[in-house]
Protein backbone atom coordinates (compact mmCIF):
# COMPACT_ATOMS: atom_id res chain seq x y z
CA UNK A 1 0.00 0.00 0.00
CA UNK A 2 1.39 3.32 -1.17
CA UNK A 3 2.07 6.21 1.33
CA UNK A 4 -0.64 8.44 -0.65
CA UNK A 5 -3.41 6.03 0.04
CA UNK A 6 -2.84 5.29 3.37
CA UNK A 7 -3.71 8.92 3.93
CA UNK A 8 -6.81 9.45 5.96
CA UNK A 9 -9.59 10.93 4.24
CA UNK A 10 -10.65 14.04 4.75
CA UNK A 11 -14.53 13.80 5.60
CA UNK A 12 -16.98 14.83 2.93
CA UNK A 13 -18.60 18.07 4.28
CA UNK A 14 -22.57 17.46 4.80
CA UNK A 15 -25.15 18.78 2.36
CA UNK A 16 -26.73 21.91 3.35
CA UNK A 17 -30.13 22.99 2.80
CA UNK A 18 -30.40 26.32 0.96
CA UNK A 19 -32.50 28.51 2.86
CA UNK A 20 -34.55 30.72 1.48
CA UNK A 21 -34.50 34.43 2.14
CA UNK A 22 -38.35 35.38 1.74
CA UNK A 23 -36.89 39.28 0.81
CA UNK A 24 -34.75 37.94 -2.33
CA UNK A 25 -37.30 35.07 -3.13
CA UNK A 26 -39.81 37.76 -3.50
CA UNK A 27 -38.31 39.76 -5.81
CA UNK A 28 -37.24 36.84 -7.95
CA UNK A 29 -41.48 36.16 -7.99
CA UNK A 30 -42.05 39.28 -8.94
CA UNK A 31 -39.23 39.56 -11.80
CA UNK A 32 -40.56 35.85 -13.24
CA UNK A 33 -44.11 37.74 -13.32
CA UNK A 34 -42.76 40.57 -14.98
CA UNK A 35 -41.40 38.29 -17.89
CA UNK A 36 -43.22 35.52 -17.86
CA UNK A 37 -46.56 37.02 -18.30
CA UNK A 38 -45.37 41.03 -18.94
CA UNK A 39 -47.42 41.98 -15.26
CA UNK A 40 -46.36 45.18 -14.50
CA UNK A 41 -44.57 45.09 -11.11
CA UNK A 42 -46.81 48.14 -9.54
CA UNK A 43 -49.38 45.64 -9.85
CA UNK A 44 -47.66 42.38 -8.84
CA UNK A 45 -45.33 43.68 -6.25
CA UNK A 46 -48.51 44.60 -3.30
CA UNK A 47 -50.00 41.38 -3.24
CA UNK A 48 -46.80 39.69 -3.29
CA UNK A 49 -45.59 41.89 -0.24
CA UNK A 50 -49.35 41.21 1.34
CA UNK A 51 -48.79 37.19 0.50
CA UNK A 52 -45.48 37.57 2.69
CA UNK A 53 -45.69 39.34 5.53
CA UNK A 54 -49.02 37.34 6.19
CA UNK A 55 -46.87 34.22 5.86
CA UNK A 56 -43.69 35.48 7.42
CA UNK A 57 -45.72 37.35 10.06
CA UNK A 58 -44.30 41.28 10.71
CA UNK A 59 -41.57 40.04 13.04
CA UNK A 60 -39.94 38.16 10.08
CA UNK A 61 -40.75 40.53 7.42
CA UNK A 62 -41.10 44.18 8.60
CA UNK A 63 -41.56 47.25 6.61
CA UNK A 64 -37.75 47.44 5.77
CA UNK A 65 -37.60 44.06 4.85
CA UNK A 66 -40.51 45.27 1.96
CA UNK A 67 -38.21 48.43 1.21
CA UNK A 68 -35.63 46.13 0.43
CA UNK A 69 -38.17 44.14 -1.77
CA UNK A 70 -38.91 47.24 -3.47
CA UNK A 71 -36.14 48.57 -4.36
CA UNK A 72 -34.50 45.01 -5.77
CA UNK A 73 -37.82 45.16 -8.47
CA UNK A 74 -37.64 48.46 -9.02
CA UNK A 75 -33.87 48.67 -9.71
CA UNK A 76 -33.50 45.34 -11.69
CA UNK A 77 -36.15 46.71 -13.60
CA UNK A 78 -34.35 50.28 -14.76
CA UNK A 79 -30.89 49.20 -14.69
CA UNK A 80 -32.01 46.03 -16.88
CA UNK A 81 -30.44 47.38 -20.01
CA UNK A 82 -26.84 48.03 -17.95
CA UNK A 83 -26.67 44.94 -15.90
CA UNK A 84 -27.22 43.15 -19.31
CA UNK A 85 -24.19 44.46 -20.68
CA UNK A 86 -22.05 44.33 -17.60
CA UNK A 87 -23.23 40.06 -17.72
CA UNK A 88 -22.75 39.51 -20.81
CA UNK A 89 -19.27 40.80 -20.85
CA UNK A 90 -18.63 37.86 -17.60
CA UNK A 91 -20.21 34.93 -19.23
CA UNK A 92 -19.10 32.99 -21.82
CA UNK A 93 -22.30 32.83 -24.49
CA UNK A 94 -25.15 35.38 -25.63
CA UNK A 95 -27.31 35.88 -23.03
CA UNK A 96 -30.13 34.91 -25.30
CA UNK A 97 -29.00 31.57 -24.32
CA UNK A 98 -29.39 32.15 -20.60
CA UNK A 99 -32.19 30.69 -18.78
CA UNK A 100 -34.91 33.62 -18.42
CA UNK A 101 -34.70 32.20 -14.78
CA UNK A 102 -31.04 32.48 -14.44
CA UNK A 103 -30.78 35.62 -15.95
CA UNK A 104 -32.77 37.29 -13.13
CA UNK A 105 -31.07 36.18 -10.63
CA UNK A 106 -28.02 37.12 -12.23
CA UNK A 107 -29.65 40.91 -12.26
CA UNK A 108 -30.74 41.16 -8.96
CA UNK A 109 -27.33 39.96 -7.68
CA UNK A 110 -25.70 42.68 -9.98
CA UNK A 111 -28.32 45.45 -8.70
CA UNK A 112 -26.92 44.25 -5.30
CA UNK A 113 -23.19 44.43 -5.76
CA UNK A 114 -23.54 47.95 -8.27
CA UNK A 115 -26.72 49.71 -7.51
CA UNK A 116 -27.05 49.01 -3.68
CA UNK A 117 -24.79 49.56 -0.57
CA UNK A 118 -25.12 46.22 0.43
CA UNK A 119 -21.63 44.28 1.02
CA UNK A 120 -19.76 42.28 -1.84
CA UNK A 121 -19.91 39.65 0.27
CA UNK A 122 -23.38 39.22 1.49
CA UNK A 123 -24.77 40.64 -2.24
CA UNK A 124 -22.42 37.40 -3.66
CA UNK A 125 -23.53 35.19 -1.07
CA UNK A 126 -26.93 36.07 -0.77
CA UNK A 127 -27.69 35.50 -4.37
CA UNK A 128 -26.03 32.19 -4.99
CA UNK A 129 -28.37 31.26 -1.81
CA UNK A 130 -31.05 32.99 -3.94
CA UNK A 131 -29.99 30.43 -7.10
CA UNK A 132 -29.80 27.10 -4.96
CA UNK A 133 -33.67 27.27 -3.81
CA UNK A 134 -35.23 28.83 -7.19
CA UNK A 135 -32.18 27.16 -9.76
CA UNK A 136 -30.77 24.39 -8.18
CA UNK A 137 -26.96 23.58 -6.87
CA UNK A 138 -25.70 23.32 -10.24
CA UNK A 139 -26.71 26.76 -12.30
CA UNK A 140 -25.41 28.39 -8.51
CA UNK A 141 -22.12 27.67 -9.16
CA UNK A 142 -22.31 29.69 -12.63
CA UNK A 143 -24.32 32.38 -10.72
CA UNK A 144 -20.97 32.41 -8.45
CA UNK A 145 -18.65 32.70 -11.08
CA UNK A 146 -20.35 35.54 -12.69
CA UNK A 147 -20.90 37.65 -9.88
CA UNK A 148 -17.55 36.84 -8.54
CA UNK A 149 -16.10 38.93 -11.92
CA UNK A 150 -19.07 41.50 -11.54
CA UNK A 151 -17.72 42.07 -8.17
CA UNK A 152 -14.13 42.53 -9.68
CA UNK A 153 -14.95 46.21 -10.19
CA UNK A 154 -17.63 48.83 -10.06
CA UNK A 155 -20.55 50.65 -12.04
CA UNK A 156 -18.51 53.18 -13.40
CA UNK A 157 -15.41 50.70 -13.98
CA UNK A 158 -18.09 48.49 -15.94
CA UNK A 159 -19.23 51.58 -17.56
CA UNK A 160 -15.99 52.53 -18.79
CA UNK A 161 -15.43 49.00 -20.15
CA UNK A 162 -19.11 48.07 -21.56
CA UNK A 163 -20.38 51.33 -23.17
CA UNK A 164 -19.11 53.06 -26.08
CA UNK A 165 -17.57 56.46 -25.91
CA UNK A 166 -19.89 59.49 -26.09
CA UNK A 167 -17.75 60.28 -29.06
CA UNK A 168 -18.02 57.52 -31.16
CA UNK A 169 -21.74 57.12 -30.79
CA UNK A 170 -23.37 59.46 -28.44
CA UNK A 171 -27.18 57.44 -28.49
CA UNK A 172 -25.71 54.04 -28.22
CA UNK A 173 -23.27 55.63 -25.02
CA UNK A 174 -26.22 57.22 -23.11
CA UNK A 175 -28.53 53.49 -23.50
CA UNK A 176 -25.69 51.76 -21.87
CA UNK A 177 -24.84 54.07 -19.06
CA UNK A 178 -28.60 55.46 -18.23
CA UNK A 179 -30.25 52.11 -18.75
CA UNK A 180 -32.44 52.75 -21.96
CA UNK A 181 -33.16 51.11 -25.16
CA UNK A 182 -31.42 53.07 -27.81
CA UNK A 183 -34.66 54.06 -30.12
CA UNK A 184 -36.34 55.86 -26.88
CA UNK A 185 -33.11 57.60 -26.38
CA UNK A 186 -32.96 58.98 -29.58
CA UNK A 187 -37.15 59.53 -29.18
CA UNK A 188 -36.75 61.38 -26.19
CA UNK A 189 -33.77 63.54 -27.51
CA UNK A 190 -35.68 64.49 -30.32
CA UNK A 191 -38.59 65.35 -28.04
CA UNK A 192 -36.66 67.56 -25.35
CA UNK A 193 -34.30 68.70 -28.25
CA UNK A 194 -30.90 70.41 -26.80
CA UNK A 195 -27.79 69.45 -25.87
CA UNK A 196 -26.22 66.10 -23.93
CA UNK A 197 -26.62 68.00 -20.52
CA UNK A 198 -30.92 68.01 -20.74
CA UNK A 199 -31.00 64.57 -22.16
CA UNK A 200 -28.35 62.72 -19.39
CA UNK A 201 -30.53 64.93 -16.63
CA UNK A 202 -33.79 63.29 -18.22
CA UNK A 203 -32.35 60.03 -18.62
CA UNK A 204 -31.53 59.96 -14.67
CA UNK A 205 -34.60 61.18 -13.84
CA UNK A 206 -36.38 58.31 -15.46
CA UNK A 207 -34.25 56.24 -13.39
CA UNK A 208 -35.09 57.64 -9.76
CA UNK A 209 -37.47 56.61 -7.53
CA UNK A 210 -40.87 58.99 -8.22
CA UNK A 211 -42.50 60.42 -4.80
CA UNK A 212 -45.99 59.15 -4.07
CA UNK A 213 -48.38 62.30 -5.02
CA UNK A 214 -51.73 62.43 -3.23
CA UNK A 215 -54.60 64.85 -4.80
CA UNK A 216 -56.77 66.02 -2.67
CA UNK A 217 -59.83 66.05 -4.42
CA UNK A 218 -62.29 69.17 -4.30
CA UNK A 219 -65.24 69.36 -2.31
CA UNK A 220 -64.18 65.83 -0.75
CA UNK A 221 -60.72 66.90 0.71
CA UNK A 222 -58.44 69.20 1.76
CA UNK A 223 -54.35 69.48 1.06
CA UNK A 224 -54.46 70.73 5.04
CA UNK A 225 -55.78 67.38 5.86
CA UNK A 226 -53.41 65.34 3.53
CA UNK A 227 -50.29 67.70 5.31
CA UNK A 228 -51.07 66.17 8.94
CA UNK A 229 -49.65 62.85 7.30
CA UNK A 230 -46.17 61.99 8.35
CA UNK A 231 -43.72 63.28 5.88
CA UNK A 232 -46.19 65.19 3.97
CA UNK A 233 -45.28 67.99 2.15
CA UNK A 234 -47.21 70.41 -0.23
CA UNK A 235 -47.23 69.75 -4.11
CA UNK A 236 -45.00 71.58 -6.51
CA UNK A 237 -47.53 72.94 -8.74
CA UNK A 238 -50.77 71.87 -8.44
CA UNK A 239 -53.12 73.79 -5.40
CA UNK A 240 -54.59 70.08 -4.74
CA UNK A 241 -51.49 68.00 -4.88
CA UNK A 242 -49.55 66.35 -1.71
CA UNK A 243 -46.63 64.79 -1.86
CA UNK A 244 -45.47 61.81 0.76
CA UNK A 245 -41.22 62.88 0.43
CA UNK A 246 -40.22 59.66 2.20
CA UNK A 247 -42.04 57.47 0.10
CA UNK A 248 -45.04 56.63 2.87
CA UNK A 249 -47.99 54.52 2.30
CA UNK A 250 -51.32 56.04 0.65
CA UNK A 251 -53.59 53.26 1.91
CA UNK A 252 -52.79 54.82 5.52
CA UNK A 253 -54.12 57.52 4.59
CA UNK A 254 -57.87 57.56 5.51
CA UNK A 255 -58.71 60.40 3.46
CA UNK A 256 -57.29 58.08 0.66
CA UNK A 257 -59.03 54.83 1.67
CA UNK A 258 -62.29 56.31 1.92
CA UNK A 259 -61.76 57.69 -1.87
CA UNK A 260 -61.71 61.67 -0.73
CA UNK A 261 -58.59 61.89 -1.67
CA UNK A 262 -56.09 59.41 -4.45
CA UNK A 263 -52.73 58.91 -6.07
CA UNK A 264 -52.23 60.65 -8.79
CA UNK A 265 -49.27 62.51 -10.23
CA UNK A 266 -48.89 65.93 -10.36
CA UNK A 267 -48.84 66.07 -14.16
CA UNK A 268 -52.07 64.18 -14.56
CA UNK A 269 -53.28 66.96 -12.20
CA UNK A 270 -51.92 69.68 -14.41
CA UNK A 271 -53.78 68.63 -17.01
CA UNK A 272 -57.35 67.98 -15.53
CA UNK A 273 -56.50 71.75 -14.44
CA UNK A 274 -55.90 73.55 -17.23
CA UNK A 275 -58.80 72.03 -19.51
CA UNK A 276 -60.96 72.81 -16.14
CA UNK A 277 -60.07 76.51 -16.18
CA UNK A 278 -59.24 77.15 -19.98
CA UNK A 279 -62.03 79.93 -21.16
CA UNK A 280 -64.87 79.12 -22.57
CA UNK A 281 -67.35 80.64 -24.98
CA UNK A 282 -70.76 79.99 -23.50
CA UNK A 283 -72.66 77.70 -21.18
CA UNK A 284 -70.30 75.51 -18.99
CA UNK A 285 -72.65 72.80 -18.32
CA UNK A 286 -71.43 69.41 -19.66
CA UNK A 287 -67.65 67.60 -19.74
CA UNK A 288 -66.87 64.83 -20.88
CA UNK A 289 -63.97 62.67 -19.90
CA UNK A 290 -63.48 60.36 -23.26
CA UNK A 291 -60.68 57.59 -22.00
CA UNK A 292 -61.70 57.95 -18.56
CA UNK A 293 -59.56 54.92 -17.00
CA UNK A 294 -58.46 54.45 -14.45
CA UNK A 295 -60.85 57.50 -12.99
CA UNK A 296 -57.58 59.79 -11.45
CA UNK A 297 -58.20 62.67 -13.87
CA UNK A 298 -62.29 61.63 -14.06
CA UNK A 299 -62.68 62.02 -10.20
CA UNK A 300 -60.71 65.52 -10.30
CA UNK A 301 -63.15 66.73 -13.54
CA UNK A 302 -65.90 65.60 -11.71
CA UNK A 303 -65.05 67.44 -8.44
CA UNK A 304 -64.12 70.68 -9.95
CA UNK A 305 -67.22 70.69 -12.13
CA UNK A 306 -69.56 70.33 -9.43
CA UNK A 307 -68.29 73.22 -7.85
CA UNK A 308 -69.34 74.89 -11.16
CA UNK A 309 -72.89 73.35 -11.27
CA UNK A 310 -71.52 71.12 -13.94
CA UNK A 311 -71.91 66.94 -15.10
CA UNK A 312 -69.26 65.05 -15.87
CA UNK A 313 -69.69 62.36 -18.64
CA UNK A 314 -66.80 59.10 -18.15
CA UNK A 315 -66.75 57.06 -20.93
CA UNK A 316 -64.43 53.82 -20.69
CA UNK A 317 -64.30 51.37 -23.42
CA UNK A 318 -63.11 48.42 -20.96
CA UNK A 319 -65.47 47.49 -18.56
CA UNK A 320 -63.27 46.42 -15.95
CA UNK A 321 -61.08 49.76 -16.19
CA UNK A 322 -64.78 51.31 -16.24
CA UNK A 323 -65.24 49.92 -12.65
CA UNK A 324 -62.36 52.01 -11.70
CA UNK A 325 -63.61 55.15 -12.98
CA UNK A 326 -66.92 54.68 -11.12
CA UNK A 327 -65.26 53.62 -7.76
CA UNK A 328 -63.04 56.59 -8.21
CA UNK A 329 -65.93 58.84 -8.86
CA UNK A 330 -68.07 57.35 -6.09
CA UNK A 331 -68.91 59.89 -3.88
CA UNK A 332 -68.61 63.11 -5.75
CA UNK A 333 -70.36 65.60 -4.46
CA UNK A 334 -72.04 66.42 -7.93
CA UNK A 335 -73.91 64.37 -10.81
CA UNK A 336 -71.66 62.49 -12.95
CA UNK A 337 -72.50 58.92 -15.26
CA UNK A 338 -69.62 56.73 -15.75
CA UNK A 339 -70.42 54.89 -19.31
CA UNK A 340 -68.66 52.00 -21.23
CA UNK A 341 -68.46 53.04 -24.89
CA UNK A 342 -65.53 52.84 -27.23
CA UNK A 343 -64.57 56.61 -28.06
CA UNK A 344 -63.86 55.84 -31.89
CA UNK A 345 -67.63 55.34 -31.84
CA UNK A 346 -69.48 57.55 -29.27
CA UNK A 347 -72.82 56.92 -28.28
CA UNK A 348 -73.55 60.54 -27.41
CA UNK A 349 -75.02 63.23 -30.82
CA UNK A 350 -71.94 65.59 -31.60
CA UNK A 351 -71.70 68.77 -30.34
CA UNK A 352 -72.72 67.82 -26.86
CA UNK A 353 -70.05 69.17 -24.63
CA UNK A 354 -68.84 72.28 -23.33
CA UNK A 355 -65.26 70.55 -22.25
CA UNK A 356 -63.27 67.71 -23.49
CA UNK A 357 -60.58 65.57 -22.41
CA UNK A 358 -59.29 62.64 -24.34
CA UNK A 359 -56.34 61.15 -22.76
CA UNK A 360 -55.37 58.66 -25.43
CA UNK A 361 -53.51 55.47 -25.38
CA UNK A 362 -49.93 55.55 -25.76
CA UNK A 363 -46.27 54.15 -25.46
CA UNK A 364 -46.25 55.55 -22.43
CA UNK A 365 -42.41 57.05 -22.53
CA UNK A 366 -43.56 59.37 -20.02
CA UNK A 367 -43.87 56.92 -17.19
CA UNK A 368 -40.56 55.43 -17.16
CA UNK A 369 -39.92 56.21 -13.86
CA UNK A 370 -43.22 54.25 -12.31
CA UNK A 371 -43.41 51.75 -15.14
CA UNK A 372 -39.58 50.83 -15.62
CA UNK A 373 -40.43 47.77 -17.63
CA UNK A 374 -42.43 49.54 -20.24
CA UNK A 375 -38.68 50.73 -21.56
CA UNK A 376 -37.69 47.21 -22.52
CA UNK A 377 -41.79 45.92 -23.99
CA UNK A 378 -42.53 49.01 -26.05
CA UNK A 379 -41.19 48.80 -29.93
CA UNK A 380 -40.69 51.43 -32.45
CA UNK A 381 -43.45 49.95 -34.39
CA UNK A 382 -45.85 50.41 -31.62
CA UNK A 383 -46.26 53.87 -32.58
CA UNK A 384 -47.63 52.68 -36.19
CA UNK A 385 -50.45 50.61 -33.46
CA UNK A 386 -51.41 53.92 -32.04
CA UNK A 387 -51.37 56.20 -34.46
CA UNK A 388 -54.65 55.52 -35.86
CA UNK A 389 -56.63 55.02 -32.62
CA UNK A 390 -54.85 58.33 -31.44
CA UNK A 391 -55.95 60.46 -34.18
CA UNK A 392 -59.79 58.93 -34.12
CA UNK A 393 -60.11 59.60 -30.70
CA UNK A 394 -59.24 63.20 -31.26
CA UNK A 395 -61.43 63.17 -34.00
CA UNK A 396 -64.51 62.02 -32.23
CA UNK A 397 -63.15 64.84 -29.23
CA UNK A 398 -63.15 67.56 -31.64
CA UNK A 399 -66.65 66.61 -33.19
CA UNK A 400 -68.12 66.11 -29.97
CA UNK A 401 -67.59 69.45 -28.28
CA UNK A 402 -69.51 72.60 -29.22
CA UNK A 403 -68.66 75.46 -31.03
CA UNK A 404 -66.80 77.47 -28.53
CA UNK A 405 -66.03 75.19 -26.56
CA UNK A 406 -62.04 73.19 -25.63
CA UNK A 407 -60.83 70.19 -26.20
CA UNK A 408 -57.60 68.48 -23.76
CA UNK A 409 -55.72 66.26 -26.05
CA UNK A 410 -53.14 64.39 -23.68
CA UNK A 411 -50.80 61.48 -23.62
CA UNK A 412 -48.45 60.20 -21.30
CA UNK A 413 -45.49 59.84 -23.76
CA UNK A 414 -43.18 62.89 -25.12
CA UNK A 415 -42.58 60.95 -28.53
CA UNK A 416 -43.43 63.58 -31.22
CA UNK A 417 -45.13 61.48 -33.07
CA UNK A 418 -48.24 60.73 -30.40
CA UNK A 419 -48.41 64.28 -29.26
CA UNK A 420 -47.43 67.58 -32.36
CA UNK A 421 -48.00 65.25 -35.25
CA UNK A 422 -51.32 63.72 -33.92
CA UNK A 423 -52.98 67.22 -33.02
CA UNK A 424 -50.92 68.62 -36.82
CA UNK A 425 -52.83 66.04 -38.43
CA UNK A 426 -56.35 66.47 -36.79
CA UNK A 427 -55.98 70.44 -37.17
CA UNK A 428 -55.93 70.35 -40.87
CA UNK A 429 -58.82 68.15 -40.92
CA UNK A 430 -60.99 70.63 -38.76
CA UNK A 431 -59.92 74.14 -39.97
CA UNK A 432 -62.05 75.95 -37.53
CA UNK A 433 -60.00 74.52 -34.56
CA UNK A 434 -57.65 76.48 -33.10
CA UNK A 435 -54.96 76.12 -30.45
CA UNK A 436 -55.26 77.54 -27.07
CA UNK A 437 -51.85 79.04 -25.65
CA UNK A 438 -52.38 76.35 -22.45
CA UNK A 439 -49.16 78.07 -20.57
CA UNK A 440 -50.78 80.39 -18.82
CA UNK A 441 -52.99 77.87 -17.19
CA UNK A 442 -50.15 76.79 -15.52
CA UNK A 443 -49.15 79.49 -13.57
CA UNK A 444 -45.94 79.06 -11.65
CA UNK A 445 -44.77 75.93 -13.70
CA UNK A 446 -42.12 76.95 -15.33
CA UNK A 447 -40.25 75.74 -18.56
CA UNK A 448 -42.95 74.73 -20.32
CA UNK A 449 -41.48 75.39 -23.67
CA UNK A 450 -42.76 78.06 -26.80
CA UNK A 451 -45.98 76.63 -26.85
CA UNK A 452 -49.31 77.00 -27.08
CA UNK A 453 -48.91 73.36 -26.45
CA UNK A 454 -47.10 72.10 -23.09
CA UNK A 455 -44.62 69.21 -22.62
CA UNK A 456 -44.11 68.34 -18.98
CA UNK A 457 -41.11 66.48 -18.11
CA UNK A 458 -39.58 64.50 -15.23
CA UNK A 459 -36.01 66.16 -14.44
CA UNK A 460 -37.64 69.71 -15.03
CA UNK A 461 -41.10 69.28 -12.69
CA UNK A 462 -40.75 66.59 -11.39
CA UNK A 463 -43.87 64.73 -12.79
CA UNK A 464 -44.35 62.54 -15.50
CA UNK A 465 -43.83 63.44 -19.06
CA UNK A 466 -47.11 64.48 -19.91
CA UNK A 467 -48.11 66.30 -22.99
CA UNK A 468 -51.20 68.41 -23.50
CA UNK A 469 -52.59 70.65 -26.55
CA UNK A 470 -55.82 72.56 -26.26
CA UNK A 471 -58.13 73.37 -29.11
CA UNK A 472 -61.18 75.29 -29.58
CA UNK A 473 -64.13 74.81 -31.93
CA UNK A 474 -64.81 78.25 -33.79
CA UNK A 475 -67.03 77.29 -35.85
Amino acid sequence: MSESSSRPRKPARPYRRPQRDPVRFLAFEALRAVDERDAYANLVLPPLLRKAREKEGPEKFDARDAALATELVYGTLRRQGTYDAVIAACVDRPLREVDPPVLDVLSLGVHQLLGTRIPTHAAVSASVELARVVLGDGRAKFVNAVLRKVAAQDLDAWLAQVAPPYDDDPEDHLAVVHSHPRWVVSALWDSLGGGRAGIEDLLEADNERPEVTLVARPGRATTDELLDVESAVPGRWSPYAVRLAEGGEPGAVDAVREGRAGVQDEGSQLVALALANAPLEGPDRLWLDGCAGPGGKAALLAALAAERGATLLAAEKQPHRAGLVAKALNGNPGPYQVITADGTRPPWRPGSFDRVLMDVPCTGLGALRRRPEARWRRRPEDLDTFAPLQRGLLRTALESVRVGGVVGYATCSPHLAETRAVVADLLKQFPDADLIDARPLLPGVPALGEGPDVQLWPHLHGTDAMYLALIRRTG
